[in-house]
C-alpha cells in the first residue's frame, strides 16, 4: 500500500488538537458567533449586513394586529419569532457585553455585539405596545414546521400573539425587562438617551409580570409545544436582579430578598434562569454590597452549581466520555455553554481568591480553564475531532436543519420554494447545505459524543440564538 503522507498530516492533526497541543483561535470564534445573529434577521436587513446570502424578510409582520412587528430574529431553524427565548438570547448577549465589553473592544467585537442587541431591543420597544401589553410571537410553530421555505418565501400565517393583564405571561413579560434591563446598561455609555428608554421599558415590564400573573403559554396558543415555562418565579427574580444592577433601586433588592434564591440547580437555560439571579446576587455579596441572610442563600446556591460544573461538588454534572458537560439530550451544547458562561462570570467575580467546595479549593484560574476545555471541545477537542461551530475550523457540520441555510440564496435563485417543495428537493438532500452559516453552533453530540451530521437530525444539528448568545461571552474573556 502506497504511502499517503497527506492522510498521515491530517490524522496527526486531529490527534495534536484533541491532546491541546493544536491552539484554538479564539478570536476568529468570535468573530463568527456574532456573524450567526446576522443570519438569523428578521425584517429589513442593513446596508452593512455581512451575511449576503440572506435577504429581507416578514416584511409585514404586526400588520394583522396594526402594529409594526418588523424586526427581531427567528430563534433557530424555523422562521417563527418566539419572544420568549429571543428575549434570553437578548439578556445573556447583554450580560456578555457588560462583563467582557473591555475584552469585546480588544477585539473590534463590541460594537458588533452592541449591534446584535439593538437589534432585538428596538423590535422589544415596538412590541411593547402597552404598559400592560406585550407582543411574544410572530408566526404560528406548527404550521411554519410544516413548511420547508426561506425566511424571504414565507407562505404560512403571520399571526401576532399578545399577553396583557386579561391573558397574562409573567414569565415572558420578565425575562423580556431582563433583556432590556441589561442591554440598558450595556448600551449606556454609547446611546445614553436609548438607554434610559429600554430601562423605561423593563421597569413597566417587570411591573406587568409581578402583578398580572402567569405563565405565558397559558395565553399564547400553540406556543408550549415549542418552548414551554416551567414558571415563571425565575424570570421574575432575574429581572428583578437585572433591574437592581442597572438602577440601585431598593425596591428590586426588597423583592430579591423576599422572594429567595430558588435553591440549589442543575441547569442554567432560557427556561431557568434561577443561577443567572443568584450570580448576580453573589457578585452583590463578594463585593460587600450586601451580606448575612439572605444574601448568603444566593451565594451559597450558586457556588453549589459552580462546584458541580467542575467536578467538586456534592452532584456533580456528568460528561460524555470525551470530557462534554451533559445535561439534556435536545441540544446539549445550548446548556453546557450557559454553563461555561457562569464559570467564566465568576472566575471574574471570585478574581484571585478560592472557592471552597465540598471537594476542595477551586482558584478563579481554574474556572476558567474548566470553561475553556468545554469551548475547546465545542470547537474541535473532542473525540470527532468536529467543530460544532459552523464554518469553524475544516471539519465542521455541513448539512445543519436551518431552512434559509439549506436552500438555496434566494440572491442566486429567486423562484420561490413552496411550502412542501422543500422538504424533497433540501431538507431531505444529501447535498451540504449551499449556505454557510457561519457561526452558528449546532445542537451537538450526544451523551456518547456521537454526532450524526444529518439535516433531518433537529435534536443535534439544529443551531439557535440561545445557544450563541453566551458564548460570545465566554470567547471574549478567552480570546
Amino acid at each position: 500500500m502506497p504511502f499517503n503522507t497527506k492522510l498521515c498530516f491530517i490524522l496527526l492533526c486531529n490527534i495534536l488538537l484533541f491532546h491541546g497541543v493544536v491552539s484554538i483561535d479564539y478570536k476568529n470564534a468570535l468573530h463568527k458567533s456574532l456573524l450567526f445573529f446576522e443570519a438569523q434577521r428578521s425584517g429589513k436587513l442593513p446596508e452593512k449586513q455581512r451575511v449576503q446570502w440572506r435577504g429581507d424578510s416578514a416584511l409585514n409582520d404586526g400588520k394583522d394586529v396594526n402594529v409594526n412587528l418588523v424586526g427581531g430574529y427567528y430563534d433557530a431553524g424555523d422562521n417563527v419569532k418566539f419572544g420568549f427565548p429571543m428575549a434570553y438570547s437578548i439578556t445573556m448577549l447583554s450580560w456578555a457585553a457588560v462583563e467582557f465589553g473591555d475584552s469585546l473592544e480588544a477585539k473590534n467585537e463590541l460594537t458588533k455585539t452592541l449591534g446584535a442587541i439593538r437589534w432585538a431591543t428596538d423590535y422589544f420597544i415596538r412590541a411593547h405596545t402597552k404598559p400592560d401589553e406585550l407582543y411574544g410571537q410572530v408566526g404560528e410553530g406548527r404550521a411554519d414546521h410544516e413548511c420547508w421555505q426561506r425566511p424571504e418565501d414565507m407562505t404560512t400565517p403571520r399571526t401576532a400573539f399578545k399577553i396583557d393583564k386579561d391573558h397574562p405571561g409573567s414569565d415572558l413579560a420578565g425575562e423580556t425587562a431582563a433583556a432590556l434591563a441589561a442591554a440598558s446598561i450595556a448600551l449606556k455609555p454609547s446611546k445614553p438617551a436609548y438607554s434610559k428608554t429600554l430601562l423605561n421599558h423593563a421597569k413597566q415590564l417587570f411591573d406587568f409580570a409581578n402583578k398580572y400573573r402567569g405563565q405565558y403559554q397559558n395565553s399564547i396558543p400553540g406556543v408550549g409545544e415549542f418552548y414551554s415555562s416551567s414558571g415563571y418565579e425565575d424570570e421574575l427574580l432575574w429581572a428583578a436582579a437585572w433591574l437592581h444592577r442597572a438602577t440601585g433601586d431598593s425596591q428590586y433588592a426588597d423583592y430579591l430578598s423576599k422572594a429567595g434564591s430558588g435553591g440549589t440547580r442543575s441547569i442554567f437555560s432560557w427556561d431557568d434562569k434561577y443561577i443567572g439571579a443568584q450570580v448576580l446576587v453573589a457578585k452583590l455579596v463578594l463585593e460587600g454590597k450586601v451580606s448575612g441572610q439572605p444574601w448568603d442563600n444566593f451565594k451559597n446556591d450558586a457556588e453549589q452549581f459552580v462546584c458541580n460544573l467542575v467536578q467538586k461538588g456534592h452532584n456533580n454534572i456528568r460528561k460524555t466520555p470525551g470530557g462534554l458537560l451533559w445535561f439534556l439530550p435536545w441540544a446539549n451544547l445550548q446548556y453546557t455553554i450557559s454553563s461555561s458562561f457562569i464559570l467564566a462570570a465568576y472566575s471574574k467575580y471570585i478574581n484571585h481568591a478560592s472557592l471552597q467546595c465540598p471537594g476542595g479549593a477551586v482558584r478563579a484560574s481554574e474556572l476558567l480553564q474548566a470553561a475553556r476545555s468545554q469551548v475547546d471541545y465545542i470547537l474541535g477537542k473532542n473525540p470527532n475531532n468536529m467543530s460544532y461551530m459552523i464554518g469553524f475550523g475544516k471539519n465542521y457540520p455541513t448539512h445543519v436543519h436551518h431552512r434559509g441555510a439549506s436552500i438555496v440564496s434566494i440572491k442566486k435563485d429567486p423562484t420561490p420554494v413552496a411550502c412542501k417543495e422543500g422538504f424533497d428537493r433540501w431538507l431531505h438532500s444529501q447535498a451540504p447545505n449551499p449556505n454557510v452559516l457561519e457561526g452558528g453552533i449546532v445542537g451537538g453530540p450526544d451523551e456518547n459524543d456521537w454526532y450524526s451530521n444529518s439535516r433531518d437530525d433537529s435534536v443535534h444539528a439544529e443551531p439557535a440564538t440561545a445557544t450563541n448568545a453566551p458564548l460570545v461571552g465566554v470567547l471574549a474573556q478567552l480570546a
